[in-house]
């Protein structure tokens, strides 16, 4: 009513009141009432503001990518860039008059796409969509010494890149690409494990070949062994075989020895009755055999003087005509010869 308005602004915007183009008074949250028709008022937000980016660029190899993220800033100065900015408010103050504070994310947000393109540009597209963290280490310094972003009297309170990503084309390209080489590698780790496993077979027929080559020098010791046993019992054998027949030879020469004495003492034995039959023999040279007869009757049996007298009788038996013995005589003689024979064999 006549002109008489009221305003209320949150903490988180300075107003600034002017009169008649004077200030009149400034700060943040203020409320009071005003004359409208000589009042202009000036309502900057001091509050953080949060501005998404999105744009393409070019990397050193010429690839497109496609930059998304979000600045965030503040008006640190709100003075000096209510001087540079028209943030006016209508006659209802509600609304702006100008454009000039929506237009200032814009002019940050191309700010931040100058710098942007500077680091993408020097990279590779490989490089480029993995560095989106250095990317930021790089630009934030520079966003907040850039000589726009001090005359508009702004603060960046940081930077965030979202994404970084290559054309669909050169993105299938890049995935094809990788996928070649996990496919290389997975044939690799494949060609390893395989190799793996046929060292390790190889090493099994090593240790299995050891194994055998072991064993059969084993065994080859073992014959070796029994060879050289076999070998030693055989020479006992043989030495005991041969001083077996060392001992029967000896043995059988001693026995030839024993045999040549007993033929030689036979000899000498049948030499010495010889000479004493021959000596004898020369004795009775000359005598008579009546006398010599004589001479072996004496000590005679009558038996065998019987006997003797029957050896003459046939001497003469020409002579004598009929010859009459009887049989008496003839068992006492038989007699006395069994007799004679049981006494010797008994003795």
């Amino acid at each position: 009513m006549f002109g008489i308005r009221f305003i209320k602004v949150q903490p988180t915007t300075y107003l600034i009141q002017y009169n008649k183009g004077k200030v009149q008074r400034q700060g943040q949250g203020l409320s009071f009432f005003y004359y409208a028709p000589t009042t202009s008022l000036v309502a900057i937000p001091v509050a953080s503001t949060e501005a998404s980016f999105i744009f393409t660029e070019l990397t050193s190899d010429f690839q497109e990518v496609s930059v998304q993220g979000e600045v965030t800033y503040r008006i640190a100065d709100p003075g000096h860039t209510a001087k540079l900015l028209n943030f006016t408010l209508d006659a209802t103050g509600r609304k702006y008059v100008s454009d000039d504070p929506e237009k200032l994310s814009q002019r940050v947000i191309n700010v931040v796409r100058v710098l942007i393109r500077k680091a993408i540009s020097t990279l590779p597209l490989r490089r480029a969509v993995r560095s989106s963290e250095e990317i930021v280490r790089e630009i934030l310094t520079a966003l907040r010494n850039a000589e726009e972003i001090l005359s508009l009297g702004l603060e960046i309170l940081g930077i965030a890149i979202l994404e970084i990503r290559p054309t669909p084309e050169t993105s299938r390209a890049l995935e094809a690409e990788m996928r070649e080489q996990l496919l290389r590698e997975a044939d690799q780790a494949i060609y390893a494990r395989r190799n793996a496993a046929v060292e390790q077979e190889r090493a099994i027929k090593e240790n299995e070949l050891n194994t055998e080559i072991a064993v059969e020098n084993k065994k080859r010791q073992i014959r070796e062994t029994q060879m050289e046993a076999e070998k030693s019992v055989q020479e006992k054998r043989h030495q005991l075989l041969t001083a077996d027949m060392e001992s029967k030879i000896a043995l059988e020469d001693q026995n030839r020895a024993l045999v040549d004495l007993a033929i030689q003492n036979r000899r000498a034995e049948a030499d010495a009755k010889a000479y004493a039959v021959t000596a004898l023999m020369k004795a009775f040279e000359g005598v008579d055999s009546k006398k010599l007869q004589a001479l072996m009757g004496s000590g005679m049996m009558p038996d065998q003087l019987i006997a003797l007298a029957f050896q003459e009788l046939a001497e003469r038996a020409e002579t004598i005509g009929n010859l009459n013995i009887s049989p008496e005589l003839l068992g006492e003689l038989l007699a006395s010869r069994h007799n004679r024979s049981g006494h010797g064999t008994a003795d």
